[in-house]
């Protein structure tokens, strides 16, 4: 018999990174079922649970193995995600090498897809004559970033252009210095530079698969295509995870959504990595009791960094419940529910009592809003999200976004003004009609005729022919 033909991926180091890649890897293997996958998986600190869980779910024909974990410590500057990301795969690059090694004696091996932040690994893969893929798990706008670097850079660099005067990138809508990632406001810093590095390498790949679909960001796919010095670019979305890891909270949520009337129930989450401050927690919980409005609320412990459980394993976060404002639970107990650290967001998102989700705009949220056909209040707090939230609400118009005073806090009135207006005000009914358009559209790409299944369709052409 044939030896089936072996595909390596390499995800970057957190939950966020890992489960997308293997979605892909799913997706390819359920369509081409010739193909078998092995991922060769980085991490910071001990792999949690919910990584772990998730493993076991994958089918037999991809299988996993854990490197040793990096240490925090080796990473300098851990304010930066982007950051300690990349040097976590750069850190483990002997161990992937010795990996990839082994399996090409005993396998035939014929591509190598990486996370875009474990990029280095592509520099290994070409010394064993493979093909080179990255595996975008963002927005095809963000690739078009990467793409337009040089001038991108340009027009940072302008000292005297307008700090004020929107930034446009071919493809994409206009977006605000603020909405870009943190390091590109402050480009001298470590986090700027990893990004022109991958921008750079980006010609030497073989191609790049965008967790994307072409009715979603239309301009933006084509402009990359256009670009005939540039490697080939897939859209193969929308990649979602279809199953949450199941807990005690997924019962919970799950009971009290039954009890509620169709679309009357905004769902409150940042991700797995998100986080507001106390004060700003505070006002949200006063801006959704304002609102009147029924709500589902996973909440996470304070803190003053953004993405402070990004890496955090379970037994190191404090009981979140403690930091509401006195009284709130007792007060909302009719209106809503409080659930701490963890919810199962993909059955919450589908179900018939969703009628919107206050999200941080974390790609995977946004496209799982797309699918279940959810109207969004955009609430970005880091990485290239304020992108994504500038595209939902000025692009195609799916989100509303509360503003902030001019210390950056969002206030319980504004919160209040814009829960009800996406949940029964003028705009609702545009917005739904416009996202249930895109959940038409975002089916229609991934069936077996749609242009993502075409696009995957291309690149096993290629692996089929080596």
């Amino acid at each position: 018999m044939e030896e089936k033909p072996h595909i390596v991926v390499v995800p970057s180091a957190g939950f966020t990174h890992l489960v997308p890649i293997l979605e892909f890897s799913k997706r390819l293997v359920n369509l081409h079922p010739q193909f078998h996958i092995t991922c060769i998986i980085p991490s910071i600190g001990s792999p949690p649970s919910s990584s772990k869980s998730y493993l076991q779910t994958l089918p037999p024909t991809i299988s996993s193995i854990f490197l040793p974990p990096i240490n925090v410590d080796q990473v300098p500057d851990a304010k930066i995600l982007a950051v300690q990301i990349s040097l976590s795969v750069k850190h483990s690059l002997p161990y992937i090498e010795q990996e990839l090694k082994s399996l090409c004696s005993r396998s035939k091996v014929v591509a190598v897809v990486a996370d875009v932040f474990a990029h280095d690994v592509l520099d290994i893969a070409k010394d064993f004559n493979l093909l080179c893929y990255i595996y975008l798990p963002q927005a095809a706008m963000v690739l078009s970033t990467y793409f337009y670097s040089s001038k991108l850079d340009e027009i940072l660099s302008d000292e005297s252009r307008d700090p004020n005067e929107p930034i446009k990138v071919p493809g994409c809508v206009a977006f605000d210095l603020k909405d870009l990632p943190l390091p590109f406001r402050f480009r001298s810093n470590i986090g700027y530079t990893k990004f022109l590095e991958r921008a750079e390498k980006y010609h030497l790949f073989d191609g790049v698969f965008v967790n994307s679909f072409l009715e979603f960001e239309e301009d933006a796919i084509k402009g990359l295509k256009e670009e005939k010095k540039k490697p080939m670019v897939y859209p193969v979305g929308p990649i979602i995870q279809k199953v949450s890891i199941g807990d005690e909270n997924e019962v919970k949520c799950l009971t009290w959504l039954e009890k509620q009337e169709p679309k009357s129930v905004l769902f409150v989450s940042f991700g797995s990595g998100g986080t507001l401050s106390q004060e700003q927690v505070n006002e949200l919980a006063y801006g959704l009791e304002l609102s009147g409005k029924k709500f589902l609320w996973i909440l996470r412990s304070p803190s003053g960094v953004a993405n402070a459980t990004y890496f955090v394993g379970e037994n190191e976060i404090e009981d979140p419940l403690r930091f509401l404002p006195s009284g709130f639970l007792e007060r909302t107990k009719e209106q809503g529910l409080v659930v701490p650290c963890w919810g199962p967001q993909i059955q919450v998102l589908e179900h018939n009592s969703t009628g919107g989700f206050l999200s941080h705009c974390g790609w995977n949220s946004v496209l799982e809003s797309v699918v279940y056909g959810v109207p969004i209040i955009a609430w970005p707090l880091f990485a290239e999200q304020g992108m994504n939230a500038t595209m939902l609400c000025d692009g195609v118009k799916v989100a509303l976004r509360p503003k902030a005073n001019d210390g950056g806090l969002v206030e319980r009135d504004e919160i209040g003004k814009v829960v009800r207006e996406l949940m029964d005000g003028e705009e609702r009914v545009e917005i739904r009609k416009r996202i249930e358009h895109l959940k038409n559209a975002a089916n229609d790409a991934i069936d077996e005729m749609g242009s993502s299944t075409k696009a995957l369709s291309q690149v096993v052409a290629i692996w089929n022919g080596i």
